[in-house]
């Protein structure tokens, strides 16, 4: 060989001339042994013969020469056949890597969110990077919080936690509490002059003369209102005033007991409030002047409504801003669009000109809903019940402009300004306070769909006409409508249901996941069988989550718990990382929880198929894999808010936050417990001690349960403990007796239908052949020898068809007859 250095080749020849193979063998691998054959060189013919020489590789206790053997068979392609030096010369005399190119990969979707804007799907870009402004129009606080706003600030808290805790985007969340509104003036007048007509305690002559007045103005209300479900409300307060006013005309024509007169005249005070409140409003209304009497209402229902969302685990916002505390920013904000020429003074009131606003190159008015403009009866809603007289409505120089800023009326609250006392109008609030917030340009908007117009359509014209841009909001969500049952929620419908009338029949996690299994922007249906999914569902996901802790409890070496991966492993990993593929496409996709979670229960089915044929087989699941799963979908449900605690794996157990280690420090005892017991039962049924068996299923069926604890019984197997809220196992443990109990009942009544049968058949069998039709005289008139009939009622002989129909009857009744008399005979007749 010839190293890079021009070394001499000599030894080759001395090589060569050796012919015994194994001398030659060992000689050149001694000769290698001294020769560097890795490092840059190049062959000489000398290499070339003696390669050619090898009929088949060299054997392995030559080290030097199957080294160097196996090298030039690299470089050479695998022949030893007309080599030629040349062509093992490498570049610069050495070999070098091959080309790398990098993989092409997959493109990867991005995240696109239903734009109200546009009314499409857009790819989601905040302004600033990672950074994302939002903006939530907040509650009215005049009354309890609903489910139509649970389903607003439920849906937007999912979205929130997804962009900031999937997407991992820095999101800015901002809210406002409107405590400044026509309806808070309004419940707060009436509630404050009604309480004060019960402190006076009318008599049962002044109450019933005060009602009777009142309830005209009220019939004329009700006569003019339009709306169905309005209609249909007033209707049932009219009605039960009227009942209310018969009962104690009756109880004082009767001269009754003073205690049960006042107790009739209490119960149409109640029922009359509604009537005699409007009727107080509009006599003393405008008396009104105390300004704590307008701000005490919602201050109690803001902090009712901060409650609600805590119990619903809706997240609280980065800012929360008041309507009250922002007045000073609102006026200096109108003064703006007013000076921008946008906005118009009339009798110490601001009007926005829309027609002005659309009319500018660079402004539209109703971007959300156009074809909604002139919509007048949206737009007086949009003004509120005290803005829409005739003189305020004739203050106006269109009937589509607004009210930035409304003078104020005796008995209304009021603040300074530059167009004298007054109070903001409803939708220069929202412009103003997430202006101050943030700033000129926000990426994202949300709101209820109702909102579209007149709401936001005014809040869009009055700020961009403020910041004299196009861009007030990037993306406008809006939230898609509550039903109940079908039906649009209405108190004349009964069917108002607070967000914590709900909570009394549905955890929050139940609520949660019913609002997942629908698309945040399409209406939703809240009924019994909407949440009777969201429960089977839970119900589902923790079923998997207990049997993964039961298998990962399991004792079990360092080195055990990495389990060699078979067909059925590989299997179910590829699925889920495809379901994690699909989940991430969902997501992207509007963020479309409803399919995330048909993913999720795809997912948990074929992981329970995989639990159970490893069971089948008594093979041990592979644990890191089942985690790995669990851990996904735990994570998951974290990100949506439905999992409150740091729970590792599942759902917490005993309720949220105060019992998070309760597990992990009760488990040992648990499976202390469910191993003696075992060893018990097992030791019972060799000594076939029933008693003893009995107490071991109290104890799983009637003692645990009580305590949170369920163990299951499997032929063959371990017993599984699991931790489980006692409400829900006693909850099963009604279900399971109800089903057992309805077992027995069928089984009784299928007895006792049994013993009917028999008893039947036996009375059947006991009757003479001779005997079974004279009983039947409304059919026949005359019988033979036999007791067979031969002519029917009207003396006429029967047909040979009647006869042949008859026979079988009778030889049938002759063959039962003789079984009976066998019994007889036999003693088995009872």
């Amino acid at each position: 060989m010839a190293a890079a250095g021009g070394e001499p080749t000599s030894n080759y020849s001395f090589i060569l001339s050796i012919s015994e193979e194994e001398a030659r063998l060992k000689a050149l691998d001694k000769y290698l042994g001294t020769r560097s054959y890795i490092q840059g060189f190049t062959f000489s013919h000398a290499d070339v013969e003696v390669f050619r020489q090898f009929s088949r590789p060299p054997m392995d206790q030559h080290f030097h020469v199957v080294r160097w053997y196996r090298h030039i068979e690299a470089i050479y392609g695998g022949s030893n056949e007309k080599i030629e030096p040349c062509k093992l010369q490498t570049s610069k005399g050495k070999r070098t890597q091959p080309r790398w190119s990098s993989p092409e990969g997959t493109k990867q979707s991005k995240l696109c969110l239903y734009n109200s804007l546009t009314r499409n799907k857009d790819v989601f870009q905040p302004q600033n990077g990672k950074k994302v402004t939002w903006y939530c129009c907040g509650p009215t606080v005049y009354d309890a919080s609903h489910m139509g706003h649970a389903r607003s600030y439920i849906s937007f808290d999912i979205l929130r936690r997804v962009l900031r805790d999937y997407f991992k985007y820095d999101v800015f969340y901002c809210i406002n509490i409107t405590d400044i509104d026509d309806k808070i003036i309004k419940r707060a007048r009436q509630n404050y002059l009604f309480e004060q007509y019960r402190e006076k305690k009318p008599p049962a002559v002044q109450l019933f003369e005060d009602v009777q007045i009142a309830s005209k103005p009220f019939s004329v209300m009700l006569n003019d209102t339009t709306d169905p479900d309005k209609k249909q409300m007033l209707e049932r307060i009219q009605n039960a005033v009227k009942s209310a006013v018969e009962h104690l005309e009756e109880a004082v024509q009767k001269k009754l007991p003073r205690e049960e007169i006042n107790k009739h005249a209490e119960k149409l005070l109640e029922e009359a409030k509604d009537v005699l409140s409007e009727w107080l409003d509009s006599k003393f209304g405008s008396q009104v002047t105390d300004n704590s009497i307008f701000s005490n209402l919602p201050k109690f229902w803001e902090e009712e409504h901060h409650k609600d969302m805590e119990a619903l685990n809706v997240l609280p916002p980065d800012v929360l801003t008041r309507v009250s505390e922002y007045v000073p920013e609102i006026v200096a904000f109108v003064q703006k669009i007013v000076d921008n020429g946008y906005g118009y003074v009339s009798n110490g009131s601001v009007y926005f000109d829309t027609m002005k606003f659309d009319a500018t190159e660079k402004h539209s008015y109703a971007k959300l809903v156009p074809e909604a403009v002139g919509d007048q009866k949206a737009l007086q809603e949009g003004e509120g019940d005290l803005s829409i007289s005739a003189d305020r409505l004739s203050e106006k120089h269109s009937p589509n402009d607004f009210a930035l800023w409304k003078s104020s009326k005796p008995g209304e609250p009021s603040w300074n300004s530059p167009w004298g006392t007054g109070r903001p109008g409803w939708h220069i609030e929202c412009s103003a306070m997430a202006g101050s917030i943030l700033g000129e340009s926000m990426d994202i908007h949300g709101g209820g769909f109702d909102l579209r117009f007149p709401h936001h359509d005014n809040e869009l014209a009055q700020s961009e006409a403020y910041f004299e841009n196009d861009h007030w909001v990037r993306y406008f969500l809006h939230t898609g409508h509550l039903t109940i049952a079908g039906c649009k929620m209405s108190k004349s419908l009964k069917n108002f249901i607070t967000i914590k009338d709900a909570l009394k029949k549905h955890t929050a996690r139940q609520l949660r996941l019913a609002f997942l299994m629908h698309s945040w922007k399409d209406t939703l249906d809240y009924s019994n069988n909407t949440m009777e999914s969201a429960i089977q569902y839970e119900k589902f996901l923790n079923e998997f989550f207990l049997n993964v802790k039961d298998i990962l409890r399991a004792p079990i070496d360092l080195i055990g718990q990495f389990q060699k991966w078979e067909i059925q492993e590989t299997e179910l990993n590829k699925s889920f990382y495809d379901k994690k593929a699909a989940i991430h496409e969902a997501l992207c996709d509007n963020i479309d929880t409803r399919t995330v979670l048909e993913e999720m229960r795809s997912l948990v089915s074929q992981s329970n198929s995989y639990i159970a044929a490893k069971k089948t087989a008594r093979q041990m699941p592979n644990r890191l894999l089942l985690k790995s799963i669990s851990s996904y979908l735990t994570q998951m449900l974290k990100i949506f808010g439905a999992i409150e605690s740091d729970e590792a794996l599942g759902f917490p157990v005993g309720g949220n936050g105060q019992n998070i280690n309760l597990e992990s420090t009760v488990m040992p005892y648990l499976q202390v417990l469910s191993d003696f017991r075992e060893g018990v039962r097992q030791i019972a049924r060799e000594k076939k001690v029933t008693e003893v068996l009995q107490l071991s299923d109290a104890l799983r069926d009637d003692i645990l349960p009580e305590l949170g604890v369920r163990f299951e019984d499997h032929e063959g197997l371990p017993t599984v403990v699991k931790l489980v809220d006692r409400e829900t196992l006693l909850k099963e443990r009604e279900e399971k007796k109800k089903i057992e109990e309805e077992k027995k009942r069928k089984k009784e009544e299928a007895t006792r239908k049994k013993q009917e049968q028999e008893a039947a058949k036996l009375a059947k069998m006991k009757i003479p052949p001779h005997a079974m039709f004279k009983s039947e005289l409304d059919k026949y008139s005359m019988f033979d020898e036999n007791g067979f009939p031969t002519h029917d009622t009207e003396g006429k002989e029967l047909s040979k068809g009647q006869v042949k129909k008859l026979k079988k009857l009778y030889e049938a009744q002759e063959k039962l007859y003789k079984e009976y008399l066998q019994m007889v005979q036999n003693g088995t007749a009872n």
